[in-house]
């Protein structure tokens, strides 16, 4: 039985065109290689699990490829790279015996190149005894820098190194990934189960791929929404089209009905409450063409929202939207956390959201 190789591993990309949702960064540094113009101190900055590792690693085999042509197309050029995590190695001997060993040419290939993970984790003494060699490192030397929080980076090591700013990976880039690698493991799955798992990892691909290779353990070959939802422990789209349609309806009892069984199935009211607020926006964004290309979800939700979204109007909505914001202010300091709950839902049923419905109550 060969061992399991978690997906975040598996499917690390080995070349620019492989990396997701890092287009400009990924142009950028292969149109630098082929212009001969590789800065030797650069900053890769941007939140977790976005690429800026892999893109260090990457960049670092593709300059010595280039440098050696006759090399074996999966040369990996191990003894040319030097990896260090600055989380645990961020004391000045830690920097003074890099800087030693920065001295030495390498054996095989023109570069030696150097990625420190999480570079702000190095101490202020640390940072002071890498500037000298931060801003003239010896020609065969390149050092790449990666970090979560630039901020606590010196001024005077930002002003040596060319910065690269990575982004959040969009939950279409993120789904569109999810889907090539389930189909290369035989893993049926819809988009809408594919959308939640994107959505969760909140543009994060290697949590993503963390997060799929634990639903695929639960659900086995086919992935549905609902067992996606169940796994993850999230509030599927039927929900909210289910709790927003009671609303229009201003149908109050079966609106604290349905609370009860979100509430009792062990979902926060919170949680349920920002869900529903960020449902009412998607409603309000379907209303018009011009700014539904803001809504990210698959094509067959996109169209429920579409026909729910021609029962409401946008005052009505604006001024529910309010209420949900207000409520989950004042949740957390409420000494009754379900009433509050209850009370905010029915004045969303009084509101009237859709004009062809008589209101029930008056706020």
């Amino acid at each position: 039985m060969e061992p399991f190789v978690v997906s975040a591993r598996k499917y690390r990309p080995k070349t620019f065109d492989e990396v997701v949702g890092q287009g400009h960064i990924a142009a950028t540094l292969e149109n630098a290689i082929q212009q001969n113009q590789i800065a030797q101190a650069m900053l890769f900055c941007g939140p977790r699990g976005v690429g800026k590792t892999t893109c260090a690693r990457i960049l670092a085999r593709e300059i010595n490829k280039k440098s050696m042509p006759d090399a074996a197309e999966d040369e990996d050029f191990a003894f040319n790279i030097h990896e260090l995590d600055a989380a645990s190695n961020n004391s000045v001997e830690d920097i003074r015996a890099l800087i030693d060993q920065v001295r030495f040419a390498p054996q095989i290939g023109k570069y030696k190149v150097y990625i420190i993970d999480e570079v702000h984790m190095l101490s202020t003494a640390a940072f002071n005894a890498f500037l000298k060699t931060l801003e003239e490192p010896p020609a065969h030397a390149i050092f790449i820098l990666a970090t979560t929080e630039k901020h606590k980076i010196l001024p005077t090591i930002l002003s040596r190194c060319q910065i690269f700013d990575f982004r959040l990976i969009t939950v279409e880039d993120i789904r569109k990934h999810l889907e090539k690698i389930a189909a290369d493991q035989g893993v049926t799955a819809d988009a809408e189960s594919l959308h939640m798992i994107a959505t969760k990892a909140e543009g994060a691909l290697r949590d993503a791929l963390s997060i799929y290779d634990r639903v695929v353990s639960f659900c086995g070959k086919n992935l549905t929404s609902d067992k996606v939802a169940e796994t993850l422990n999230v509030l599927d789209y039927q929900t909210y089209f289910s709790l927003t349609q009671s609303i229009l309806d201003a149908d109050i009892p079966a609106l604290m009905l349905k609370v009860n069984t979100i509430l009792q199935n062990g979902f926060d009211a919170q949680y349920m409450l920002t869900g529903l607020a960020s449902h009412l926006r998607d409603l309000m964004v379907s209303r018009d063409e011009r700014t539904l290309p803001l809504l990210t979800v698959p094509d067959d939700i996109k169209e429920r929202y579409r026909t729910q979204a021609q029962s409401i109007d946008y005052a009505s909505t604006v001024d529910a939207l309010t209420i949900l914001s207000d409520v989950q202010s004042e949740y957390r300091t409420s000494k009754n956390q379900r009433l509050l709950t209850e009370i905010c839902l029915m004045r969303l049923a009084s509101l009237g959201m859709d004009p062809s419905k008589k209101k029930v109550l008056t706020t």
